[in-house]
């Protein structure tokens, strides 16, 4: 028969998600209604607060108390916390408290995780960096399964080959940015290294073949994804002359805005993107700067719409 205590912790973990009626709960451990109310009674004496609704519709839920009592999470939830965690204690809130009690909560939690799911976060932190935050309109989100990101991590840390699709990949640096996922990784058909989007990846699997480690396009593998995604990775791309300097541009903008070609001392290219033409127009208005597009021709149309329409805003003053 199941103890005591372990069947009170059951009640506790199912309270949690949501609330349930007696008989509901009862069928669920198992137990008569009258042991369901002993284990109930028992969870109160502990602080946590469980309320109960009379009447067809009612039963128990947990509600809000004066104190914070423990928390009980299952497998995924527990991994799904402590990379949570750690993603923004390395991507930093800029808030100190926050900061401090993030490090102190992922502290306690790493210390009483089982090592299988321990080492599923680790491998997930280890791999993986984090991109800077942006000003201005983001990009739509891009959610990748849990699963993918575990195997494609731990192919990282065991420098397997990995299958993206019909793509051959060596895999060397997961990048987590403006809510989105790349991998950086070797692509043995082309013999180039890209950021490859992880999202929508219908098959992800991690083969048996090991390789040795090459030298990485560059030691900042976040500056590459920024770039990479900059100039190829979006739905929309454009060609913006600004008519400053280029080091002057490069002072002022984020790096994932764009990649800034110098033309002269008096003018450089600003290749951009993003997944509206919306979002160039707004980078455009935050440069501050004098500019000319060169493409595409929606992107000309729409500006062309903008500039009207700010005229229009102001004919009356």
């Amino acid at each position: 028969m199941t103890s005591t205590t372990t069947r009170v912790l059951r009640l506790l973990s199912l309270l949690q998600d949501r609330g349930y009626t007696g008989p509901e709960l009862a069928q669920r451990l198992g137990v008569t209604e009258r042991t369901l109310r002993q284990d109930i009674a028992r969870l109160r004496e502990l602080g946590y607060p469980v309320h109960a609704t009379r009447g067809p519709v009612g039963g128990y839920r947990l509600g809000q108390g004066a104190t914070m009592p423990p928390l009980l999470l299952d497998d995924d939830e527990a991994v799904a916390v402590a990379l949570a965690m750690g993603l923004a204690e390395d991507g930093s809130t800029g808030i100190a408290d926050i900061d401090h009690s993030v490090k102190r909560t992922l502290a306690k939690l790493e210390r009483i995780l089982p090592k299988r799911l321990q080492r599923t976060v680790n491998a997930l932190r280890e791999t993986t960096a984090v991109g800077p935050a942006t000003i201005g309109s983001r990009e739509p989100d891009a959610p990748v399964p849990a699963d993918t990101l575990a195997t494609i991590a731990a192919a990282i840390r065991a420098a397997r080959e990995l299958e993206l699709d019909d793509q051959r990949v060596e895999p060397y640096r997961l990048v987590s940015w403006q809510r989105r996922w790349y991998l950086v990784g070797y692509d043995l058909d082309a013999h180039v290294w890209r950021a490859f989007p992880v999202a929508n990846r219908r098959r992800v699997v991690a083969g048996t073949r090991r390789f040795a480690a090459r030298t990485p396009p560059e030691s900042d593998l976040v500056a590459f994804v920024l770039r990479e995604v900059a100039s190829a990775g979006y739905a929309v791309h454009a060609r913006i002359t600004v008519l400053a300097p280029a080091e002057t541009v490069i002072a002022r903008i984020n790096p994932a805005v764009g990649v800034v070609v110098p033309v002269d001392e008096n003018s450089c290219l600003l290749l951009t993107g993003a997944d509206a033409m919306e979002t160039i127009a707004i980078y455009l208005s935050m440069l501050m700067m004098d500019f000319r597009v060169d493409g595409p021709p929606e992107l000309v149309e729409h500006i062309r719409t903008l500039g009207r329409r700010y005229r229009e805003a102001v004919a009356h003053l």
